[in-house]
């Protein structure tokens, strides 16, 4: 009795009620569940294989972390996750415009935070790959673990037009899923049904760029690995880099 008393009182004590901090946690915490996946389904190519051959990896681990962020605050936040998502439902007057910077800075948070976790999961395994020197060009190269580089053979502007038009199907897809009027997705499938769309883009358009569809998945890692160690080329389009 006493016990269940003082979890009744713990509750009470800390039961967030501001509706928007309540959005902004759950935003933070399916963004983290989200990358944390994503990220480390690529860094155990790393681990188990010492090379960056398997790329189905990662491609999987990608969308199997967004099924599960979404399961995880979709009915919290919307489980938005990207910044471009949050901005398509502004555009349609789905979400508020006031919200939507608020929502970007929490979702680029909860990617360089899955950021740090990832790194720490697989701190030994990064080392040894990169023989103690933190790259992001070369056969040791590490950075491409956190964020997507471009193929050697890709320009700024190909590039470019690579994410306007992947990250374009996805929202279109998922605005078709969503809308009450078109064929339903079975209820509690959503998730599974964005993760199989997830999938179908980084098969079929990840050669160029890796297909991250996300500004807050390619910016909250890269800020990560800025500060981590990796220097400023994480930010710089360098030709000859190569895909990894």
């Amino acid at each position: 009795m006493g016990t269940t008393s003082f979890l009744t009182r713990a509750q009470r004590l800390l039961r967030i009620r501001n509706q928007l901090v309540r959005e902004c946690l759950g935003e933070v915490l399916a963004t983290f569940v989200m990358m944390t996946i994503t990220l480390a389904s690529a860094a155990q190519k790393i681990a188990f294989f010492e090379t960056k051959g398997n790329i189905m990896t990662s491609y999987l681990g990608g969308a199997l972390g967004v099924m599960a962020g979404i399961y995880t605050a979709g009915g919290i936040s919307g489980a938005h996750m990207n910044p471009a998502f949050s901005l398509a439902m502004c555009l349609i007057e789905q979400f508020p415009w006031w919200k939507f910077p608020i929502f970007v800075v929490v979702q680029i948070l909860g990617s360089f935070i899955s950021a740090a976790a990832v790194y720490v999961l697989y701190y030994d395994a990064i080392w040894h790959h990169s023989n103690g020197t933190l790259t992001v060009t070369g056969p040791q190269e590490t950075a491409s673990i956190f964020a997507t580089y471009p193929a050697d053979f890709v320009s700024i502007g190909n590039g470019f037009l690579d994410q306007v038009i992947g990250t374009g199907v996805l929202i279109i897809v998922v605005m078709g899923i969503m809308d009450p009027r078109n064929k339903p997705v079975p209820k509690g499938l959503e998730p599974v049904v964005v993760a199989l769309l997830v999938l179908s883009i980084e098969c079929s358009m990840g050669a160029n760029c890796g297909c991250p569809l996300n500004p807050a998945r390619d910016i909250g890692p890269r800020l990560f690995t800025y500060l981590a160690g990796w220097g400023p080329d994480v930010f710089r389009w360098v030709e000859g880099r190569g895909q990894g």
